[in-house]
């Protein structure tokens, strides 16, 4: 990676999506000192400014430039394709730009080769480039990136499809430590990973040279991690930066926030006063100029006075009039969507919501137990562990889905189960019946029900017209959390909920949680998500397996945090 001086120059970037603008006249520059954080609510334009600076994507107006001109800008996605490439090494080779730049200089070599005109100079500059994205010793650091994650080298050569998710997390770990751009374009980097990967990437953000642009909804990291914050405005679609990191900005966003309701409401205040002031002086003016055209006792005098009276008000009226239109008007501050969430719970179960007793499962080489747990009802179980260790399967054999090997499983009785799966995967179809025609179905709800409780979680007419496959995963999300309000549960089982999520709606999840009073287990990598829980048992499948007796993934219902 080129450790010089390299700016980004974005310049009055506007980009359209369909008939809507998602950003407007947006200027930005960014450096090799850029440790920038970009937030704003699912949907806003994160991702799409991350393309347009990357060059993925041409704005509709404006430019972005480098200087110099060879510096490079490299866009790293945390969701790993599983069907884009033949092999994770090949997978690697693309999220690095190395494959790019592998066939751009063989492209150049062969144009040198036949004698094309200009050959020389292409052939000068994708050698370039291609030394300094990283290609020339890929393969050596492949491997020793792989071995130092833990990994197998015979996974690298497997398809990405084949991949676990544990895995699939390490993989887009690599991704980024792997890269060798000048200025690093990160989307979510944090997603699915463990602790150990978290404390990974935030060794490799302090050491790293280039610039960084992160969307994250992890709290910490950015504290941890950025130096300012660029917010996308969801009404103007305009940005906004704040300078000093993520702790300053929350600071800063709370006083701007005062400030400005501070300001309308002086505004409102001014307003209504002279409106009022004004009205009331017209009444009187309209009042005695009644009264003038027909005075009591026909005095001509006390006529004429109350006349002169009533152009005197009406003049006072005019000039409270022409004094409310020179105020200067003061726009309520925007008040965005919020995540109206609450749980209905259903009925309570009986005293014990799942147990299970020596249970052991396994999946291919994967071996989970003896399991000894028992959750009981109104329990706030979080369990933690490093990627593979089998949180997820410990989740689908709590609820029966899969075979055990030996030992028993039981659901208590009347236990209704909310479940938010890691995959996001409850409205994933192969047709396209429409995300309403879904959750209608689901959630047992007449259209205009289940229009209101979407609506409540963001999910507009838009997008409850869209095929359900087609929703991001953050929409995804909240369709699944829709589904808790919509039918009531008593049993919650969220799994990485606070991925895909914005960090609002992440802050009014956590609020809702809190005011919940059934059964929650809740497996999470989010530090200030797990501290924000009244989580009364910690399952930490990390810390089972040092009880040789016990066999390998023993749980004990004993673990407590």
């Amino acid at each position: 990676m080129a450790a010089g001086s390299f700016a980004v120059i974005a310049r009055g970037v506007t980009v359209s999506r369909a008939d809507r603008r998602v950003l407007v006249d947006v200027d930005l520059t960014l450096t090799e000192r850029t440790r920038m954080a970009v937030v704003g609510p699912n949907g806003v334009g994160k991702s799409t400014l991350l393309r347009v600076l990357a060059g993925d994507l041409e704005p509709e107006a404006g430019s972005v430039t480098a200087a110099p001109a060879a510096a490079t800008v490299g866009f790293v996605r945390q969701e790993l394709d599983r069907d884009a490439a033949p092999t994770v090494r090949a997978h690697l080779a693309a999220a690095t730009g190395v494959a790019a730049a592998d066939d751009e200089l063989n492209a150049a070599t062969a144009d040198l080769a036949s004698g094309a005109a200009g050959a020389d100079d292409r052939y000068a500059t994708a050698l370039d480039h291609w030394l300094a994205i990283g290609a020339a010793d890929f393969d050596g650091r492949v491997g020793e990136v792989w071995a130092d994650l833990g990994q197998p080298e015979t996974v690298l050569d497997l398809a990405p499809s084949a991949l676990s998710g544990g895995q699939a997390a390490r993989v887009g770990l690599a991704a980024v430590m792997l890269s060798r751009f000048d200025c690093t374009l990160l989307d979510e980097p944090t997603n699915d990973l463990d602790l150990d990967g978290l404390d990974r990437l935030e060794r490799w953000v302090a050491d790293h040279r280039g610039g960084l642009v992160i969307v994250s909804h992890d709290r910490a990291f950015l504290e941890r991690t950025v130096t300012s914050v660029l917010e996308i405005d969801e009404h103007h679609h305009t940005v906004s930066l704040f300078d000093g990191g993520w702790a300053a900005y929350i600071a800063e966003r709370a006083t701007a926030r005062a400030h400005a309701e501070a300001d309308y409401a002086e505004f409102v205040t001014k307003r209504d006063r002279l409106a009022g002031r004004a009205q009331r002086q017209r009444e009187w003016a309209d009042q005695g100029i009644s009264k003038a055209k027909k005075p009591p006792d026909g005095d001509k005098i006390r006529r004429a006075h109350q006349r002169s009276q009533s152009e005197k008000l009406a003049a006072k009226s005019a000039a409270s009039e022409r004094a409310l239109e020179r105020l200067d008007t003061v726009e309520k501050p925007w008040e965005g969507w919020e995540l109206r969430f609450s749980i209905a719970t259903a009925e309570r179960s009986a005293a014990v919501v799942a147990a299970l007793d020596a249970a052991v499962v396994r999946r291919g080489d994967f071996v989970l137990g003896p399991v000894d747990l028992e959750i009981r009802w109104a329990d706030r179980v979080a369990i933690v562990g490093p990627n593979g260790s089998g949180k997820s399967t410990l989740i689908d054999t709590i609820l029966g889905r899969h075979r055990l090997e030996s030992g028993t499983c039981r659901l208590g009785s009347g236990v209704v189960v909310g479940e938010l799966d890691q995959a996001r995967a409850r409205f994933e179809r192969d047709d396209d019946a429409t995300l309403l025609a879904c959750f209608e179905a689901d959630a047992d709800l007449d259209v205009s029900e289940a229009r209101s409780v979407l609506a409540k979680f963001g999910l507009d007419a838009d997008a409850v017209r869209r095929p359900a496959r087609s929703l991001s995963p953050g929409e995804r999300t909240r369709a699944q959390l829709a589904l808790f309000q919509a039918r009531g549960v008593n049993l919650v089982i969220l799994d990485e909920p606070t991925n895909h999520l914005d960090l609002p709606a992440i802050e009014q999840l956590e609020s809702a949680l809190d005011g919940y009073d059934g059964t929650l287990v809740v497996i999470s990598h989010d530090r200030r998500f797990l501290e924000s829980l009244r989580v009364d048992r910690t399952v930490d499948l990390a810390a089972i397996g040092a009880g040789a007796n016990r066999g390998p993934g023993a749980v004990r219902p004993d673990s407590r945090g």
